[in-house]
């Protein structure tokens, strides 16, 4: 792999432009998420009742319908949709640098398949020893679990390389995989409809308990991220380079990879499995700010945030009055984009064969 180039002052003009345009286009998505519903709230009115809320009496506030509205079920929606977004694509932004490939993502290292298990494992077997957050706790634990065995597993000589990594993970999702469909075949009628709702992804059922309860561990996350950004940079000249440049290659991923779980499966376990948002954001970002991780990870986060609150907005009015499940929904659009990706990345680097 060629050295990173140095930086430019075109490089350096560029990034604060691409950050300063992603917050702007994540505010006027959260404007329009917001306003747009059943009950309808102009983006003015939701812009002044926020203003209102902390002390700036500008503008027309909402009527006392729409003020319940915005703050019991759009400003929970949209605040949840942002973390979970961020969080995904933050998570893959790192996954693609500690495996120095742009086609991986957070699922490769079995996060969110043991997340989709430990909560279908609660729902099936009918534990409820923490009351509603039981089956969030065991998404979070699973994720987490799951997450720090593959890289157990994947140790030999003291070292775990990135061809292991991802063969562990590969099998480590399988077995995860069978032992989801296992409960699921037993579950009864209530509690297959809780699974396959789980399973195919929504943050519909968004709360403030929710969102309280996923920031800390998404904030975490996201504020440790840009601080590994130099050494990811440099991990992509090679394992070698890294080491005689001083970076500690094995404690830099082992690191990462629990910032990774932490990210991944706290958003798995308030929003179910929403998949590709950290395979391609980070990749689409990664085209148009390079490869650098100082300004990628933080532009991906914003990026993440925007996309997972429009595809929430998409996923509730498409087919209104009727939700079409988030995972679904970035599926659908993620697989053909992450095809023409690969076939992208394959023919850059001189055909199929």
């Amino acid at each position: 792999m060629r050295p990173l180039a140095p930086a430019t002052a075109r490089g350096r003009t560029r990034g604060p432009v691409l950050l300063a345009g992603l917050a702007l286009a994540l505010v006027a998505v959260v404007l329009l998420a917001c306003a747009t519903g059943a009950y309808s709230v102009p983006p003015l009115q939701v812009l002044s009742s926020v203003l209102h809320r902390v002390g700036v009496d500008v503008g027309t506030m909402p009527d006392p319908t729409g003020e319940t509205v915005l703050w019991e079920i759009r400003f929970p929606r949209v605040v949840l949709g942002a973390l979970v977004g961020a969080s995904l694509a933050c998570a893959g932004a790192l996954m693609q640098g500690v495996f120095g490939n742009p086609l991986a993502e957070p699922g490769v290292i079995g996060v969110s398949s043991g997340a989709a298990l430990g909560a279908v494992a609660a729902i099936a077997l009918g534990v409820s020893g923490f009351g509603g957050w039981t089956v969030t706790g065991a998404a979070f634990l699973g994720g987490l679990v799951t997450t720090l065995g593959v890289y157990a597993f994947s140790r030999s000589s003291g070292r775990a390389e990135v061809v292991t990594l991802v063969l562990t993970g590969i099998a480590v999702n399988a077995v995860t995989g069978a032992a989801i469909g296992l409960l699921t075949f037993f579950a009864d009628d209530a509690e297959l409809r809780s699974i396959t709702f789980w399973n195919l992804g929504s943050i519909g059922s968004a709360t403030w308990p929710a969102v309280w309860a996923v920031a800390p561990v998404a904030a975490l996350g996201l504020l440790a991220a840009p601080r590994f950004a130099r050494r990811l940079d440099l991990l992509a000249l090679g394992d070698h380079p890294a080491r005689h440049l001083g970076v500690d290659v094995e404690r830099l991923r082992l690191v990462l990879i629990v910032v990774v779980a932490l990210l991944t499966s706290a958003a798995v376990a308030v929003a179910g499995i929403i998949s590709f948002v950290g395979l391609v954001v980070p990749h689409a970002v990664r085209m148009v700010a390079g490869p650098g991780h100082r300004l990628l990870v933080p532009a991906s986060a914003l990026a993440g945030a925007a996309v997972l609150i429009a595809g929430d907005l998409a996923a509730r009015t498409i087919a209104a009055p009727a939700e079409v499940p988030l995972g679904s929904l970035t599926a659908l659009v993620g697989g053909p984009f992450f095809f023409w990706l690969l076939h992208r990345t394959r023919a850059r680097q001189g055909g199929w064969a």
